[in-house]
């Protein structure tokens, strides 16, 4: 009962919104799954009229509701071009969040959230043996983008090609560090699950910039993942347990800025952490605020600490194209940096594709639950940076990286796949 209070409660302090969303359906031109379904009940007006008949319904088809509110990339090109300003994609966390509770987890997806993402000494025992035994499991198939496929059936991945675990992750090629500058600022980074575990390389970037700039580094151990992957499931209290204990991780003063390489580690922290622990003591929502004030993404770092040379340079005897992460475009309004850092680089002449801010297609648990949905939406992108002629694509989240090398591979390129701090570094 306490969950249907919360959701009908949250539900009618919106009641304008939705009478406002009935009434429009801009949602429609910008959403990715609807050009790829055209079904109203994939857009936000959609998903929004079916939580109202919910609350009339009282949940008796949650399970319905429950579904749909899944079919949703939590892209938030919705609610970047609302005109109404109505924030959908913090009411679909929500409502995922508070229809789970109803419900229950599923066993598999509770047993994965709580037993191993949560507890960050299983996660890593876990991930070193699965790091070990992929060759066993997959076969490389494209060693210039860095993909490869099953040789045998994996049915949770279906027809992916995966990017490799990386055998030893950043934590462990990186010890935990606490060293203050009299030259700059001191940096806290935020190093993430995927870096950590599939691009190590990217977190090493990261470190080799802010050596560049005089930074001093804190290095934490015992960082957790930022809870997106929980809250996107449903799982409010496995999210609101991570986020507690990153907020211990980094409190203090030991920093003036924290850094994250990963677009959605980025705006996780910054947009989805203050709203969603809103309700927690003072004392530990002081934490969490001040660790999101600080937070800024490695391209806003580099631009305001100088690191882009201004001024004509000579055009670059290869070519690279830019994908914008949802995240850190639509989310955080962040796109100019990181074609400006492309664009200094010396080796490179920066060509733009067509529709660069579309999704890419992951979002994280929806590429492994509507895997066909995903590649549609996904080989789209992949075709437009084909179309572009360019020898390398760059972009800042590690997800739509893994994504990229995907789609790209599928469609027989082998263009290879880097983050934009990776190719900075390459002319150190």
């Amino acid at each position: 009962m306490a969950s249907i209070n919360r959701l009908i409660a949250m539900l009618e302090s919106l009641e304008d919104d939705l009478v406002v969303c009935m009434r429009c359906g801009m949602c429609q031109s910008v959403c990715p799954l609807y050009r790829e379904t055209r079904l109203e009940t994939d857009v936000a007006r959609g998903k929004l009229a079916i939580l109202d008949g919910l609350r009339n319904a009282l949940f008796e088809k949650a399970d319905g509701v429950a579904k749909r509110l899944q079919r949703c990339l939590l892209c938030g090109a919705c609610q970047a071009q609302c005109p109404s300003g109505v924030k959908s994609v913090e009411i679909f966390l929500k409502a995922r969040a508070i229809i789970s509770e109803y419900q229950g987890l599923p066993p598999v997806k509770r047993f994965i959230l709580r037993k191993i993402l949560a507890v960050p000494e299983r996660f890593h025992r876990v991930m070193n043996f699965l790091a070990h035994c992929q060759k066993l499991v997959f076969k490389d198939t494209n060693s210039l983008s860095g993909t490869s496929c099953a040789r045998i059936p994996v049915p949770l991945l279906g027809k992916r090609h995966i990017t490799p675990l990386a055998k030893k992750p950043f934590h462990e090629r990186v010890p935990s560090m606490y060293r203050q500058s009299s030259e700059g600022p001191t940096v806290a980074i935020f190093i993430g699950c995927l870096i950590d575990r599939v691009f190590p390389s990217v977190g090493e970037a990261v470190l080799k910039i802010l050596s560049k700039v005089g930074a001093g580094i804190y290095l934490p151990g015992g960082q957790l993942c930022c809870g997106i992957p929980a809250l996107s499931a449903g799982d409010w209290a496995t999210f609101r347990n991570l986020v507690r204990k990153n907020a211990e991780v980094f409190s203090g003063e030991k920093f003036d800025v924290l850094v994250t390489a990963c677009a959605t580690c980025t705006a996780v922290i910054k947009e989805v952490w203050p709203v969603m622990m809103d309700d927690e003591p003072p004392a530990v929502f002081g934490k969490i605020r001040k660790i999101s004030e600080r937070t800024v993404d490695i391209t806003e770092f580099m631009i305001k600490y100088g690191l882009v040379e201004k001024g004509k340079k000579l055009s670059g005897h290869l070519k690279v194209t830019y994908h914008d992460p949802c995240h850190l475009r639509k989310s955080l309004g962040i796109w100019k940096e990181p074609r400006a850092i492309l664009d200094s680089l010396d080796r490179y002449t920066f060509v733009e594709m067509a529709d660069a801010d579309a999704c890419c297609g992951l979002g994280g648990n929806f590429g492994l639950e509507h895997e066909d949905l995903s590649e549609g939406i996904g080989l789209k992108k992949a075709q437009s940076v084909i179309d572009t002629g360019v020898d390398v694509v760059a972009t800042t989240c590690p997800a739509c990286m893994i994504q990229l090398s995907d789609m790209l591979s599928k469609l027989g390129s082998g263009k290879p796949v880097k983050h934009v701090v990776e190719l900075y570094v390459d002319g150190l």
